[in-house]
């Protein structure tokens, strides 16, 4: 009997919400490969029954620089008392530990990049963090030889500045997404508006609250849940529009599509915070593609290319909250317009799908 090939999975972010190292491992699972996820015990985690192996280590640190120093020293001697034919690093913050085992170990180093870490809009104006990222950076992208990320911006940032070949592999959603057919509702009668991610800074979330102070019946629902959740809704409270703008906090993934189909529009607002930020493709606006949710976005380079490519929504040059309001009011009271983008999204959604783009990773596990 051949002995199936493994591969050790290294993450810090919540095993049980991150979605493109779930479509990964399962896709290598189903190509024949033994898989080993290994990361770390977090308070507010979901229990989850996934076709591979997970391994979750208990920290004392959990944030800043000494929860990256535990954790990769932890992950090193992990991998020195272990043995795997390949070793997938997630993101910046696992590589250190994965490169130097994958030296020790004399085994294949594969590297994705989910975003532009050493520029992500948490590090700016922090020098002396933002160094130490970006030494990291100098010090090992170039020595990698198997190394994909997210989009063509951040593969050419890095291939300008580091001299480094980088893959694109997306994080498109499944067309055959797995999720539970729940009757759900939103707590209104008007028409919806939708943000749904991470409530961090650089979102513009606060710009699409006050859009509401010029839109008639229609509000705003927010889902998910992250560092300014509180000071959002501080916010609507200060302007006067509590009643008008709903928060429905953390969203299991696999529950979350009955809820993006019931909205009208679906908001993309990300910031310029960094270059990170600015080469973003956020997981919600294919998201949105694969709902039939018309997209008012930014001009962001990569968010924007895919919004005009595929005639998927409207592009807002200057997201104040009065133009805002008026690319809303283009879509929601134009239906000529709305059923163009909803048919236009339909046939993009067949093209940005994980059935076609997973098979990238060919390229790289054998």
């Amino acid at each position: 009997m051949i002995q199936k090939k493994t591969i050790f999975v290294a993450v810090t972010n919540d095993v049980s919400t991150d979605q493109r190292v779930h479509k990964v491992c399962d896709y290598l699972v189903r190509n024949g490969f033994e898989v080993l996820v290994y990361g770390r015990v977090l308070p507010d985690t979901f229990l989850i029954d996934r076709s591979y192996t997970i391994k979750r280590k208990k920290h004392w640190f959990h944030h800043n620089f000494m929860f990256y120093a535990e954790y990769n020293i932890k992950l090193f001697l992990y991998l020195l008392v272990h043995k795997y034919d390949y070793i997938l690093s997630n993101d910046l913050d696992t590589l250190p530990a994965c490169f130097f085992g994958s030296k020790l170990k004399k085994t294949s180093l594969v590297y994705d990049s989910h975003e532009l870490f050493s520029e992500g809009p948490e590090l700016q104006g922090r020098k002396f963090v933002q160094g130490f990222w970006r030494r990291l950076e100098n010090y090992f992208l170039p020595k990698l030889k198997n190394a994909y990320t997210v989009s063509n911006s951040i593969a050419d940032f890095y291939k300008e500045k580091h001299q480094i070949e980088m893959g694109v592999i997306r994080n498109v959603p499944l067309l055959e997404k797995e999720f539970a057919p729940i009757k759900v509702s939103f707590p209104t009668k008007n028409k919806v508006v939708l943000y749904q991610g991470v409530l961090n800074p650089g979102r513009g979330i606060k710009s699409m609250i006050k859009a509401l102070h010029f839109l008639d019946k229609i509000d705003l629902v927010i889902i998910g849940f992250g560092k300014v959740e509180e000071e959002l809704k501080a916010f609507a409270k200060k302007e006067k529009l509590k009643f008008r703008v709903h928060f429905l906090g953390r969203i299991p993934h696999n529950a979350l599509k009955n809820y993006t189909t019931l909205a009208d529009i679906g908001m993309v607002l990300e910031m310029p915070l960094g270059k990170s930020f600015e080469f973003s493709l956020p997981n919600k606006l294919f998201d949105y593609i694969h709902a039939g949710l018309p997209i008012i976005c930014g001009n962001l380079p990569e968010i924007s290319n895919i919004v005009r490519a595929y005639k998927v929504g409207e592009i807002i040059e200057n997201p104040t909250p009065e133009n805002i309001a008026k690319a809303i009011k283009e879509i929601t009271q134009n239906n000529a317009l709305e059923e163009y983008i909803i048919e236009n999204q339909q046939k993009a959604a067949k093209e940005l799908c994980w059935e076609k783009e997973r098979h990238l990773l060919d390229n790289y596990f054998r």
